[in-house]
């Protein structure tokens, strides 16, 4: 028996992202996704928006069919 898995190259946060300390979040989505560690992604709000900045996803965590990341965000895409 197999276990989907999705691949990700971009943070989607959907407006879910919690802030742990200033420049560090944390992301649950559901099922299991695997993203690339250490190297800059973008952060966008929803697919189809304006990318809102830059992070380096520093852990990735699969727990309940749930994948939990911390990133740390190293550029922010300003509206002014």
């Amino acid at each position: 028996m197999g276990m989907p898995m999705e691949l990700n190259t971009m943070i989607v946060t959907k407006g879910n992202e919690r802030r742990e300390d200033e420049n560090i979040f944390h992301l649950t989505k559901a099922g299991y996704r695997l993203y690339p560690i250490d190297i800059p992604v973008e952060v966008k709000k929803t697919i189809e928006s304006d990318s809102s900045g830059t992070a380096i996803i520093q852990k990735v965590e699969w727990e309940n069919e749930q994948t939990m990341i911390t990133y740390r965000l190293i550029s922010l895409n300003s509206t002014n």
